[in-house]
């Protein structure tokens, strides 16, 4: 008795150590910032600005807009949660090519901006980001957030606050505890868990088209959260499968070549912008 006592004890501080730790560093096992912050041309872009945002709550966010021809829509591009705006240069220059605006957001932490990341933190970034387009005279029809990863998160519930003319969600999950219990399923992660991004609590409040895009073998956040999100939104929606292919397929053309054929179909190429619903 006393060997199985003392097994017992053992195994409850070490799961009350392990879940201490867990909870403390959560966050470095949450988000994945990269600080560096080069120059947009060093990166062979052309016609973007490196603008600086001031957040209500007093960090300093790199924005890189490249402003869109007369009568086209700005993407507000949220990246994921690993790496930096940088590492989506290409992706920047594939929208221009398309002949769209682009506005790449660097969350607080990452790439040039100040701050740490958090849930409550990548909220304000994008709605920052979003005023200072609208501030510029973009109209809410003319802006689509366009989601990557856990920047889904950010933009469910920065569509669901405010009128956008449409949506784009690449690899996105219903909220992110359901990821970590996943990867946690010995965690009590709904108790521990700060940031939770609970998409599925948000997605019906969106009223502007929405475009869900998701790979089959993703292993990341797997395709099935995906079709769950998609069920719980509301008219009008489209879920396209991006076939058998993981997430590495977020950084591929044809997935980016996908959102923008939806852009042109739902806005359109010349014709007037949608009025957005609240």
């Amino acid at each position: 008795m006393a060997f199985v006592k003392l097994t017992l004890v053992t195994f409850g501080l070490l799961y009350a150590t392990a879940l201490s730790g867990l909870f403390l560093f959560q966050r470095e096992l949450q988000y994945f910032p990269a600080r560096r912050d080069p120059a947009p041309e060093t990166l062979g872009l052309r016609g973007v600005d490196r603008v600086m945002l001031a957040t209500p709550d007093g960090e300093r966010l790199v924005l890189w807009h490249s402003p869109a021809p007369p009568g086209r829509p700005t993407i507000l591009f949220l990246h994921g949660n690993a790496g930096a705006m940088a590492d989506r240069a290409d992706r920047l220059a594939y929208y221009q090519s398309r002949g769209l605006g682009a506005a790449f957001l660097s969350w607080r932490g990452y790439g040039g901006s100040s701050g740490k990341p958090s849930e409550s933190g990548l909220l304000t970034d994008a709605q920052t980001a979003y005023v200072h387009l609208r501030a510029n005279g973009i109209g809410a029809g003319r802006i689509v957030l366009v989601g990557e990863s856990l920047g889904t998160g950010v933009a469910v519930q920065t569509a669901a606050q405010n009128p956008v003319g449409a949506v784009v969600l690449e690899a996105p999950f219903t909220s992110a505890v359901d990821i970590a219990r996943k990867a946690y399923p010995w965690v009590p992660v709904n108790l521990l868990m700060r940031d939770k991004f609970h998409s599925s609590s948000h997605i019906a409040r969106i009223g502007a088209p929405l475009l869900i895009l998701h790979g089959e073998r993703d292993a990341v956040i797997p395709f099935g959260f995906g079709k769950a999100l998609f069920a719980a939104a509301k008219d009008p929606k489209t879920f396209l499968s991006l076939g058998p292919v993981g997430h590495e397929a977020l950084f591929d053309p044809a997935t980016w070549a996908k959102g923008v054929d939806f852009i042109d179909q739902t806005i359109g190429r010349n014709a007037p912008a949608p009025e957005p619903t609240p």
